[in-house]
């Protein structure tokens, strides 16, 4: 397959497009799209289990989802031709991004600048601004579905519990989730980094165990169907191992998979809580993403390190849900959930150094950390009763603040800042 992938990075919109792959061996100057030898995912479905079984024969597997059939790997004309078969549905696999401002970092370190240590969005999640060693979080795995993690660094090597490859075969690639991108390992980070020697940085749940998802390429996107089967796979992990998971997905599309909502109600279903970046289409309202979109996830804002109004104010490059239904304490499809810290945070990066990034991806693991902190003190709680205490924890915060008209919920912010006291 021959792909390539290029951010849009204002905070009017963070997405990725497919940019047509030349052809070396293309004449007239036609572009391999034009010849129909662009190759792309699709979700392949019949009623007919015969005319499946020949399309499967045919055209070969990369994933299957029993009733929701099977994707597989195909150009343009192929695709037209599969159209036209009458017993057949088949569509387009969307792709998902790794959500973020830029597409580099801001800064990076290979050594540890001593007062970041404790980021300012650890320090403010914890409400101690004198924060050295934040703890919590034991036997509890949070599941970074990313761009891979580097297991290897001083600060993460002690949490890794499972490190897996979901973007090459059509079967998972375990001890494998290299991460060349930075994102996945960033992400990690700020949810459950340890400190190292001491010397390190520190995440919310530094106790917390670490599973390490690779479902995004090296440019930061990926097929819905792998990070589908990675959701899946999670909740079927933790069903087996009779454990609790949170998983963290700081990635995004402006379009509804149907694989990934499903597997998403799925792993709800198996008492799995999904946090996910609501996304950086902010100011706008209704502009959050999916994955966070949706019900069976809690959509997570971005605050920058700036208090306005007695709270941390929401960035501007977060994306928003509708006005219409603040103050009505419902989460519905489309609403941000919960806020935290976003914008410049340090966190451990793939080199094996540091670096500061902004956006909602970043928010995303400070909520799944203190997740995994608050299920380690009650370990009998349902995903359902967590999700409800992350609520709590943040109306209590805006209500102590003072701030805003809808104190509690609203559409920026959702329910405010979840914090651990």
């Amino acid at each position: 397959m021959k792909r390539s992938a290029k951010f849009l990075t204002s905070v009017m919109l963070t997405a990725t497009l497919l940019v047509p792959a030349m052809s070396v061996g293309a004449a007239n100057g036609e572009t391999a799209q034009q010849q129909g030898n662009e190759t792309f995912r699709v979700l392949v479905d019949s009623a007919n289990q015969n005319e499946l079984k020949n399309a499967k024969g045919k055209y070969g597997v990369h994933r299957e989802f029993n009733s929701e059939g099977f994707t597989t790997t195909m150009n343009a004309k192929q695709f037209e031709a599969l159209q036209k078969n009458k017993n057949l549905s088949v569509e387009k696999v969307p792709e998902f991004s790794i959500e973020e401002t830029s597409s580099k970092p801001e800064a990076a370190y290979s050594a540890m600048a001593a007062s970041q240590s404790v980021p300012w969005g650890i320090k403010a999640i914890y409400n101690d601004s004198a924060l050295t060693k934040p703890t919590g979080g034991t036997g509890i795995n949070i599941a970074v579905l990313d761009t891979g993690v580097n297991v290897n660094h001083t600060d993460l090597k002690n949490n890794v519990e499972q490190c897996k490859d979901f973007t090459t075969t059509t079967t998972v690639v375990n001890n494998s989730c290299v991460d060349r991108q930075g994102h996945g390992t960033h992400v990690a980070g700020s949810a459950l980094a340890d400190g190292g020697t001491g010397t390190g940085v520190y995440g919310v749940a530094p106790s917390a165990d670490l599973w390490a998802y690779k479902v995004l390429g090296d440019d930061g996107s990926g097929y819905s169907d792998d990070i589908a089967a990675a959701i899946r796979h999670v909740a079927d992990q933790a069903t087996a191992l009779n454990t609790k998971v949170v998983i963290n997905m700081s990635l995004g599309s402006s379009g509804e998979s149907s694989l990934i909502t499903n597997a998403v109600n799925y792993a709800y279903s198996k008492g799995v809580l999904v946090i996910a970046a609501a996304g950086n289409s902010g100011p706008y309202q209704g502009s959050i993403g999916y994955p966070g979109a949706l019900q069976n996830a809690v959509a997570v804002a971005a605050l920058e390190n700036v208090i306005q109004n007695g709270t941390y104010r929401v960035a501007d490059y977060s994306s928003r849900g509708y006005s219409a239904t603040d103050g009505d304490y419902v989460i519905n499809k489309g609403d941000v959930e919960v806020s935290a810290p976003g914008s410049s945070v340090y966190s451990t990066w793939y080199t094996g150094g540091y670096s500061t990034i902004s956006g909602t991806s970043m928010a995303t693991p400070h909520v799944a950390g203190l997740a995994a902190k608050i299920w380690a003190t009650n370990t009998s709680a349902s995903n359902t009763q967590l999700r409800a205490e992350l609520q709590n924890r943040a109306k209590a915060y805006d209500i102590l603040s003072g701030s805003g008209a809808a104190v509690g919920d609203d559409y920026a912010s959702g329910f405010g800042f979840a914090r651990v006291r």
